[in-house]
């Protein structure tokens, strides 16, 4: 029974790999799993491989199929450790130190250490030396909510 479904299956030549490739992705859009985009296209290549060589046995096309896909996972594996982007996004949500180096007018004088500024379409609460309102003043750091700021002469 396992050697006619295989060999049914095997019949139908590279449209069955193209299947097995397009389910893959399908899964692979809805359970993002990173894992079965891979073996896709692993699918993909031996449906390739069986159209320009249609007598190739089921053995070699699941052999095929078997090496490109732990290749490609390894290959896959390797270039996102090495390009893992996180470097990018470490302020992503810290909302605060993404201001760091920019610089605001005063929108209240700082007396007393506390002052405000616009930022994009909010205020926040400045710590710095008393400075008059309408100084240019420069973000060094943040404090939570609390933007520590310095003035630019």
């Amino acid at each position: 029974m396992f050697n006619e479904i295989v060999s049914w299956i095997a019949d139908l030549g590279h449209w069955a790999w193209w299947t097995v490739a397009v389910i893959f992705v399908i899964l692979e859009i809805f359970a993002p799993t990173f894992f079965l985009l891979w073996l896709g296209i692993s699918a993909g290549i031996v449906g390739l491989i069986t159209l320009i060589f249609p007598s190739m046995t089921w053995e070699y096309q699941w052999t095929f199929f078997a090496i490109f896909s732990v290749v490609s996972l390894v290959v896959a594996r390797n270039f996102f450790k090495k390009n893992s982007g996180t470097e990018d996004n470490f302020k992503l949500n810290q909302r605060g130190a993404q201001y760091v180096g920019r610089q605001f007018k005063l929108m209240e004088a700082i007396e007393n250490g506390r002052g405000k500024i616009h930022v994009d379409d909010s205020q926040w609460t400045v710590s710095g030396p008393d400075l008059p309102e309408g100084t240019v003043v420069r973000v060094t750091g943040n404090d939570g909510t609390l933007l520590i700021v310095e003035a630019i002469n």
